[in-house]
């Protein structure tokens, strides 16, 4: 969408806009200030911008309409294990009513509390996160200073209304696109609109014909920053009709693709769903077919064990572990500067195997650096980055010492920030800060590195200026100086080339000699050397004024100049990218640059931090454009830096990776970025530096704007990963524990002595309902939640990234689910037949006491099993003591099982009875099978993996 006045197509808009098609580049700036029925001399009245503002609505994006707080509650409910849960409890409730509705249908009851607990828990932890990136907006909400009544007066930029006329200064913001009616030596930050890292002058001319987004010189907007100068600008387009708004509304047609565990969990439940149907159908199947069940109430008692038996196939407590375990991990990468707006998005970053990154700002310090200076004399280099002046000259490798190659630095740095409007200073913090160009303020940085500063403030005073132009590419001040006896100076800093023009003398030492031709070929040659370094050059010339020569004579006196000489300067990279990104390499992660910035130095910063070796080659925008799909997978595949790319070419990055079984991590921090963002598996947004639409976009978005973080994110999303599938072994094995011992007890009672009390009796259950629900009750949640807390293990950045197509639990741990399922089934089976006279081994107990020795056994065998569950390939006695909370729950969950058997109370619920110590001895024995069967397979696991020069699964 062009930023032009148009025609409104709905009744709230201008009447006497221009026609639709009317583009305001083109147009005089004063007539576009009429056709908004404003006076660039006084602004609007405040009543009438108040009026504009009510009818055309206030300047800000499209957001998507707030969900009501109970819609959200019951979007939790849609996991599909969520609703066979719901099922489940209907037809508990079915079973009570028809039983008798004697007591409380505990069954329905426990389960529709877990489900409740679960959607409040979803709902809240999203909420927090949500509120989280709320607050950072409103810290970063922008505000604009506007001509109102006549006078100046900053608002925030959501107040803005089409005919205002912005007051535009050094460091301000742009809240909305506006015409420029007048500018002085303005120049604009439009990075985040266009990705272009170098700053754009501007000028209110009339452009001759229509011109696209980087060249509209007279137009100024939103999202962009004033960087020197001033001026002001009316406004022409606000909210959604913003250039920034068109980029906002591509959003709306990109899909947002379910999360990898997302899309798990919903195959897992779809099959666990399946799998709880079928077991249920076939218990109570086996039951009635084996039994006999003559009325009514046995009919429903079975019914009701079909239920139970569902519950205990399907680990009720996952939806509300998954929420809490992820809400975890969302605290804790809260607490590192990275703000994750969807829960699942942990998981996402776990499996990340590309990060898509910006290079301005996200893998850059955006804070312009002087690195080389090259004089008559030679070359000197500038150590220390950024806007703090710290740093040390050198020379060879030694340090600068006095003489002319000293002197000549001198002179280069002073006329570099003479020929300029930057101003470096010391915040209430302590911190270095600019306000200006940050081209301009790298002169005075590197001036303060060599001391020259206060000299130069005592020396010179400025009485002129010619303002830099894209057309000129250079700027000059006239100052008075001192030593002249307050005579003039002329002092010029622009493009080599253009001021190399302008010479014909140099400086050597404090002296100046002939500019010749050797001289002039020597210094385009250092020029290429330092362009070849990936560095921006400048230089810097000056000359006396003749007596007859002043301010008043303006670009006339830019000639006869003597060249001091050229710098060198950079963008640096930020100290800490380099070894996140050897981290991220370490993980199997592969880290690819895509900028629209110049190839040439998207390189060298890539080289500098790691992500490609010197010798490779950059993958521009134009050559993207004459790529069929298939040629640009291919390169896709092998191209680590995109230079000089635009938005859709982002898009269609982030899209091939995806295509080619890569989880996508794309970092950004401009408006361009957005549609790649959103479109990525997991979009990272700078929060500090990001504009509004990229946060929006975003997944994730950095309070710190710090690449390593997002580092740090990944190590918590593998950990994250890990544990859930710590207690997804435990769980499931466990459950299936509980089904086997159900099932096989029931078809195989007469083999462990589970007889009828008389011919023609319903069947003998191995364990009762609530049994059942106690076990998940007890051992589930607790032990569970502990593991989903499990610290991190060392080696998990040492593993490649989980693949696309990866399960979350895949063949090898089935098989390992399934064994510890069987054995804690017949460890219980055969606790029942130790106590039971009769079946296998010959006992002496009762029905109740057998049956509350297995259940006790099933319930201990499940707490082994939670130790078992920390790896598939480690002993559990490796760092068994690692977890202080899995202790707890474990102590916690035996505490309660010995209620449950000794309490009179309790034992009524349940149908237990006490146990003698020497039962409970032989009940914790029996349990303990669990745990030496799991080590045995361990150690054939760790045998195998060893043999074939592999690692141990984990």
């Amino acid at each position: 969408m062009t930023a032009a006045l148009r025609t409104p197509q709905r009744p709230d808009r201008l009447e006497d806009a221009p026609a639709e098609g009317d583009d305001a580049t083109v147009v005089d700036a004063l007539a576009v200030a009429t056709a908004l029925r404003t006076d660039v001399r006084v602004g609007l009245a405040a009543q009438e911008a108040a009026r504009r503002l009510a009818r055309d609505g206030p300047n800000v994006l499209r957001a998507a309409p707030r969900t009501a707080t109970w819609r959200r509650v019951l979007a939790q409910l849609r996991d599909p294990l969520v609703r066979l849960l719901l099922v489940a409890a209907g037809v508990a409730l079915a079973a009570w009513w028809f039983e008798g509705r004697e007591g409380w249908p505990m069954d329905a009851g426990v389960i529709a509390v877990v489900v409740l607990l679960d959607a409040l828990l979803g709902w809240f932890q999203e909420a927090k996160a949500e509120s989280a990136v709320v607050a950072l907006a409103r810290m970063t909400e922008a505000t604009s200073v506007l001509l109102r009544d006549g006078i100046p007066s900053r608002v925030p930029s959501a107040g803005i209304v089409r005919g205002d006329v912005l007051v535009l200064a050094e460091g301000d913001a742009v809240g909305a696109d506006a015409r420029l009616v007048e500018a002085a030596s303005l120049r604009m930050l439009e990075a985040s609109l266009t990705g272009e890292s170098e700053t754009v002058a501007k000028d209110p001319a009339t452009l001759a014909g229509p011109a696209a987004l980087g060249d509209r010189a007279n137009m100024v907007f939103r999202g962009t920053s004033v960087v020197q100068g001033g001026g002001r600008a009316v406004v022409t387009e606000t909210g959604m009709d913003t250039e920034v708004g068109a980029i906002a509304t591509l959003l709306d047609a990109t899909r947002e693709t379910p999360t990898p565990l997302q899309a798990e969990v919903a195959r897992m439940g779809r099959a666990l769903g399946v799998v709880a149907i079928v077991i249920a159908v076939v218990v109570v199947g086996a039951i009635l077919a084996t039994g006999h069940v003559g009325t009514l109430a046995e009919l429903v008692r079975v019914l009701l064990l079909g239920v139970s038996l569902a519950v205990a196939a399907v680990p009720e407590g996952l939806p509300a572990l998954l929420s809490v375990v992820l809400a975890l991990g969302v605290q804790r990468m809260a607490s590192r500067h990275a703000i994750v707006k969807r829960l699942a998005s942990v998981e996402t970053l776990g499996s990340a195997s590309v990060i898509a990154t910006d290079k301005t700002g996200t893998l850059t310090r955006a804070e312009m650096t002087i690195a080389s200076v090259i004089t008559a004399s030679g070359r000197c280099d500038i150590t220390g980055v950024g806007y703090a002046p710290e740093g040390r000259v050198e020379h060879a490798g030694a340090t600068l010492a006095s003489g002319p190659l000293h002197d000549e630095l001198v002179a280069v740095l002073t006329g570099g920030s003479l020929a300029g409007n930057a101003e470096l200073r010391v915040d209430a913090d302590g911190r270095w800060i600019i306000q200006g160009d940050p081209t301009e303020a790298a002169f005075l940085v590197a001036e303060r590195k060599v001391g020259g500063t206060q000299a130069r403030k005592q020396r010179f005073a400025r009485v002129g200026e010619n303002p830099f132009t894209s057309d000129r590419k250079m700027m000059s001040t006239i100052e008075s100086d001192a030593e002249l006896g307050h005579g003039h100076v002329i002092v010029a800093k622009g493009a080599p080339g253009v001021l190399l023009a302008r010479c014909n003398r140099i400086r050597t030492g404090l002296a100046t000699i002939a500019l010749d031709d050797a001289g002039r070929r020597r210094i385009l040659a250092d020029v290429e050397m330092l362009a070849d370094a990936a560095l921006r050059t400048l230089a810097v010339a000056w000359r006396p004024l003749d007596a007859h020569e002043g301010p008043a004579d303006g670009e006339a006196l830019e000639h006869d100049l003597v060249y001091v000489g050229t710098v060198g300067m950079m963008d640096p990279p930020r100290v800490e990218v380099a070894a996140a990104i050897r981290e991220a390499h370490a993980a199997g992660i592969r880290v690819i640059m895509i900028t629209g910035d110049h190839p040439r130095t998207a390189l060298r910063i890539a080289v500098d931090l790691g992500i490609v070796q010197g010798g490779a080659t950059a993958l521009i925008g134009p050559d993207i454009d004459l790529l069929d799909d298939a040629a640009f997978a291919g390169a896709v595949r092998t191209a680590c830096v995109f230079a000089r790319v635009e938005p859709r070419h982002k898009l269609r990055i982030v899209r091939a990776l995806q295509a080619a079984g890569e989880v996508v991590a794309m970092t950004g921090d401009g408006v361009n970025d957005a549609p790649a963002l959103k479109a990525a598996d997991i979009g990272v947004a700078m929060g500090v530096t990001g504009t509004d639409v990229a946060r929006q976009a975003a997944q994730m978005v950095l309070a710190d704007d710090n690449f390593a973080t997002i580092v740090d994110a990944v190590r918590e999303g593998r950990g994250v990963l890990d544990n859930i599938r710590k207690f997804l072994r435990y769980l499931l094995s466990s459950n299936l524990g509980e089904v086997l011992t159900v099932f096989l007890g029931v078809v195989g009672a007469g083999v462990i002595g589970l007889h009828a009390s008389a011919p023609g009796a319903a069947p003998v259950l191995p364990l009762l309902a609530t049994q059942i629900l106690w076990i998940n009750l007890v051992t589930d949640s607790g032990p569970a939640l502990a593991m989903g807390v499990d610290p991190i293990a060392g080696d998990t950045m040492a593993r490649q990234p989980r693949l696309r197509t990866a399960r979350l639990v895949d063949r090898a741990m089935w098989a390992g689910i399934a064994g510890r399922g069987i054995v804690m089934a017949f460890a219980t089976l055969l606790t029942i037949d130790l106590f039971l006279p009769g079946g296998l081994i010959e006992g002496h107990e009762s029905l109740a006491r057998a049956r509350t020795a297995g259940f006790t056994v099933l319930v201990l065998a499940q707490l082994f099993n939670c130790f078992n569950a920390r790896s598939e390939s480690a002993s559990a006695f490796r760092g068994l003591f690692g977890n202080r909370w899995l202790w707890g729950t474990v102590a916690l969950s035996v505490g309660l099982q010995v209620a449950v058997v000794h309490v009179a109370l309790l034992n009524e619920a349940f149908g237990t009875v006490p146990l003698a110590g020497g039962q409970w001895l032989a009940c914790v024995l029996m349990a303990s099978a669990v745990l030496w069967a799991s080590e045995l397979g361990k150690l054939v696991v760790r045998i195998s993996a060893r043999a074939r020069g592999r690692d141990a699964p984990t």
